[in-house]
């Protein structure tokens, strides 16, 4: 009797790799030959890709296989791409209720002065900001369907008051016998509109290009602004300018008012005053005194937290602008404890703008005085 002979029974794969080849990425080794860490599967892929990218080529310099992306094939046949599943693997799907509600909310955050939207560079920022919808003219809202077709249609048919060429040329012509140059107001006269008079030095305080200048870099360069009112007049000494400028051009500086001069009014009207004020932007009531100030502590404490909320940066500069005499400089020497600007009773005594260190994080910036526009 024969011997009988076992058959092998066929290998079945696993769909592992079972080779130590350091470009296996399920290789069964937790340490390397020399002691370092083993490379992982994004390594590993990372490394075929700059060992793949040229082709290969045979000995007689023909290429043999091309490199990725430059393959190609016989003329007359439609190249394809391979659909992958991969491609749709980083989309995210949303609701038109989804996104107007976040529409909403982002809204009602970027409009409240007291709320702060952390990292707008990572949010859809620009979905707020559909121009198409305002400036298209909406015909419908001054003329609907009901007054131009159907039964209820309004005709308007134009004035006219003559009915025949005739009638038109003599309506013209006694209009003509009867015109007065004195009582035509829309004849353009050689009138000067102004009279020159006297002006007071003072008034040209703030007015130069130089001093705009001056101001738009503070700004540039503010990662915080803080305009200055005076307690006495804080409508007459605030700048809407400055604030649609901030509002549509820089939406990512944080703009709050120091009510200044506090002393110099009776307490009800500063209380008044900063609830009005309160808002619009956040509203702190100060008296700027080297040896008696009022407030300086709350200011701090506040620009203690607007550092916080720049974590990302090393230190953040806090800009100081206003009307000329609202004290901006003298903020400025209260918060440091010491005479640190130049102050005057008059206007234009600060030239340049300045840079003030109050903390490690925090530094200020005296900006020069200037008249805004309302």
């Amino acid at each position: 009797m024969g011997k009988m002979r076992k058959l092998k029974k066929p290998a079945v794969w696993d769909g592992i790799n079972k080779s130590t080849h350091s470009f296996n990425p399920d290789r069964q080794i937790t340490k390397a030959k020399h002691g370092g860490k083993i490379r992982d599967r994004c390594t590993i892929k990372r490394l075929l890709m700059y060992r793949n990218f040229k082709p290969k080529r045979n000995a007689q310099g023909k290429i043999v296989r091309p490199a990725p992306f430059q393959a190609w094939v016989t003329p007359g046949t439609q190249a394809r791409v391979e659909p992958n599943q991969r491609w749709f693997g980083n989309t995210k799907v949303i609701t038109q209720g989804a996104l107007q509600k976040f529409q909403d909310e982002l809204g009602r955050v970027l409009k409240d002065p007291y709320q702060v939207v952390m990292r707008q560079t990572n949010l859809p920022i620009s979905l707020l900001n559909e121009k198409a919808k305002t400036a298209r003219v909406h015909v419908l809202d001054t003329e609907g369907f009901e007054t131009t077709f159907g039964p209820k249609a309004i005709r308007k048919k134009p004035n006219i008051k003559t009915t025949d060429l005739g009638e038109l040329l003599a309506t013209a012509e006694s209009s003509a016998d009867n015109y007065d140059v004195d009582k035509d107001r829309d004849l353009m006269r050689d009138v000067p509109d102004s009279k020159s008079e006297p002006r007071e030095m003072i008034m040209k305080a703030g007015q130069s290009k130089r001093v705009w200048g001056e101001l738009y870099k503070v700004i540039d360069s503010s990662d915080v602004v803080a305009q200055i009112l005076d307690a006495r007049d804080p409508m007459g000494t605030r700048s809407k300018h400055i604030e649609d400028f901030l509002k549509k051009e820089k939406p990512f500086k944080h703009l709050f008012f120091i009510l200044n001069k506090c002393d110099l009014v009776p307490p009800w009207a500063t209380k008044k005053w900063v609830a009005i004020l309160s808002h619009e932007y956040p509203t702190l009531a100060f008296h700027a005194s080297i040896k008696n100030p009022f407030g300086k502590g709350a200011l701090i404490n506040l620009l203690r937290q607007f550092g916080k909320l720049h974590q990302d940066k090393k230190q953040i500069s806090v800009g100081f602008i206003g009307y000329p005499n609202v004290g901006k400089s003298s903020v400025i020497n209260t918060l440091r404890g010491k005479k640190v600007c130049n102050v005057a009773p008059i206007a234009g005594e600060t030239k340049v703008w300045q840079y003030i260190t109050l903390m490690r994080r925090i530094y200020l910036i005296d900006c020069p005085d200037r008249k805004s526009v309302v």
